[in-house]
């Protein structure tokens, strides 16, 4: 360890010297409190460092002491299920010490060392084994939900375990093997937080996450090993959204980052998701999901280190061959910690006051993510949604306009929509998805109506637009019944295709087959209309049939696994049709 004394404070960025001989991104115990700190400059032993907790009282002279290590997060057995802040603190253990308000210089181990787990070794590892970094010696039942692999820690150098206890019950800091060289094997292992895990090879995406919001499953689809970003002004529901993704997106875990978000939204998170029931698994989605709280009333610059805390967790999983999906509430909050801490150091600020390097901390975050094949040869993939908060919802802002470089999905929250009480809102003009082509083949095998109906919902939605224009000028009345129906269908597709109740028992999580039997029924309706019209039909006639209200409550009516109603609607579909088709022939005259 290497000690220097404090020369210069301001606010969480502090100014050190005798730091000769520490690195770059070196961590530090920082001044009589031994607060934790960073350093993110080093001058010839005179250090700039960052401090993560409240240095509010610190005293020039005080000592600092540097551990010649990067800053590192540790990974095993306990981390599902837990909340912690963005240096991996647990926040329930630390509360039980301190109560609501963390103390400066607090530690508390981010595993339980107590706790005995069972350890079931691999059948064919045993003393004298060939090892390699990132294969797995044997498995934890962490949770109901979800089994840990143990695996060798990648920078391990030995080829070959000396010694190997095999299966029984061990705590993370017990010793299961060692290699020829002596390295230990425990159930934990250390990680740098901005350092990427390795893996074997990247591959392309080609499985849709499937969310069980219509909207994006069917309009802007995400994959597995994609990213995405939800931009939008205050009160557009971002958080809402993001929260609908996490609790009925298929994917294996959820790494949830608050990240300078308001603490009644964190709030919201930790109260309701304990009692979610995981539709696959019928138990708490918790057990499935690790919490990174570091709200907007907790140390600036711990907002820096959480977004890779929480990326550096999800690649930990992923290297097991599970799919994790990544929420980050907000990128924003994060860029504009670092605009501070820029101000800080009085860089030089690029425009609107952030600074150069927003772009590429921007991507060495986005760039994190994809589907893998493991060290061990399994395919894993971590996806990643950030939350982006456009200051006036204006979407050509810094943040946001880099934020697009980086993502290939884009799901613009529409101000109109939420004013509107029109959830989630995603606006389909502004919002786009790149993967939709790379997941078609997927869906051709699962469900091959996707893309036609995608298709022709996606059109009908920009003719409605268009229209929208002609109305505000001359009103609905003007136009002709062809236009008219466009209008009558897009209408329903807004409120019984695109609209979702997140409240709603049944609403609140649609599967891809429902998704499919809606949309298409639609789309069908407006053929049949059209060629009705055209035969002399009039519109009234047709925006009248019970149908209608029939088609647009089905989100409500028809449970997920009741899909067979859906079947029985279509019959009174045809036959309302029916009618109507053997009143008006193909000439266009009435029979």
């Amino acid at each position: 360890m290497i000690e220097g004394k404090i020369t210069r404070i301001s606010g969480p960025i502090v100014f050190a010297e005798g730091l000769d001989g520490c690195g770059l991104y070196d961590v530090v115990d920082v001044g009589e409190k031994r607060l934790i700190g960073e350093i993110i400059r080093q001058n010839k032993g005179n250090a700039t460092i960052q401090v993560y907790e409240e240095d509010t009282g610190m005293h020039i002279g005080e000592k600092i002491v540097c551990h010649q290590r990067p800053l590192s997060l540790r990974l095993g057995p306990g981390l599902v299920g837990t909340i912690y802040d963005g240096i991996q603190r647990p926040l329930k253990a630390m509360s039980e010490n301190s109560g609501a308000f963390l103390l400066p210089g607090e530690r508390t181990e981010p595993l339980d060392v107590k706790k005995n787990w069972h350890f079931e070794a691999a059948p064919e590892v045993k003393e004298g084994s060939a090892v390699k970094p990132g294969i797995s010696l044997g498995t934890v039942k962490e949770t109901e939900s979800i089994t840990q692999k143990i695996m060798v820690p990648p920078a391990i150098r030995g080829k070959i375990l000396k010694t190997f206890k095999g299966s029984g019950d061990y705590t993370i800091d017990d010793v299961i093997g060692t290699t020829e060289f002596d390295e230990e094997i425990k159930l934990s292992q250390y990680w740098p937080v901005r350092q990427s895990r390795p893996y074997a090879d990247k591959l392309e995406v080609s499985e849709p996450l499937i969310t069980g919001q219509r909207v994006i499953d069917v309009f802007f689809p995400l994959s597995k090993g994609g990213t995405a970003a939800i931009p939008g002004g205050f009160g557009t529901g971002k958080t809402m959204t993001q929260h609908a993704v996490a609790k009925w997106c298929d994917a294996d875990l959820i790494v949830y980052i608050g990240c300078g978000e308001r603490g009644n939204e964190m709030t919201e998170v930790l109260t309701e998701f304990p009692e979610l029931i995981d539709p696959r698994t019928g138990r708490s989605i918790m057990e499935r999901t690790i919490l990174i709280a570091n709200t907007s009333n907790m140390p600036v610059a711990a907002r820096e280190v959480s977004l890779y805390a929480g990326i550096t967790l999800a690649e930990y999983y992923r290297d097991m061959g599970l799919h994790v999906a990544i929420m980050a509430d907000s990128t924003s909050r994060w860029a504009e910690a670092l605009r501070e801490l820029s101000g800080r150091m009085e860089e030089m600020p690029a425009e609107e006051g952030f600074p150069a390097y927003l772009p590429t901390r921007l991507a060495s975050f986005y760039e994190r993510a994809g589907r893998v094949i493991s060290l061990e040869g399994q395919e894993g993939s971590v996806s990643v949604i950030g939350a982006v908060s456009p200051p006036g919802g204006d979407f050509s802002e810094p943040v946001t306009q880099h934020t697009k470089r980086f993502i290939r999905c884009f799901w613009a929250l529409n101000r109109e929509l939420a004013n509107a009480r029109h959830y989630p809102a995603i606006g389909w003009i502004d919002s786009y998805s790149e993967y939709a082509g790379e997941v078609r083949e997927w869906w051709e095998k699962h469900n091959p109506m996707w893309w036609n109906v995608r298709m022709e919902a996606l059109e009908l939605l920009k003719k409605e637009e268009r229209l929208q224009q002609i109305v505000r000028l001359i009103g609905p009345d003007a136009l002709p019944d062809t236009d008219r129906l466009v209008l009558k269908v897009s209408e329903m597709i807004k409120n019984g295709f695109l609209q979702q109740n997140a409240f709603d028992d049944v609403d609140m999580y649609c599967c891809s087959e429902k998704q499919i039997m809606i949309l298409d029924l639609m789309m069908n309706f407006y053929e049949k209309s059209l060629t009705l019209i055209k035969n002399g039909c009039p519109l009234t006639k047709l925006v009248t049939l019970p149908i209608c209200d029939e088609i647009v409550r089905i989100k409500y009516s028809v449970p997920n696994n009741e899909l067979s109603k859906i079947s029985e609607i279509k019959e009174h579909f045809n036959n309302q049709f029916s009618e109507l088709e053997s009143i008006y022939n193909k000439g266009g005259a009435a029979v």
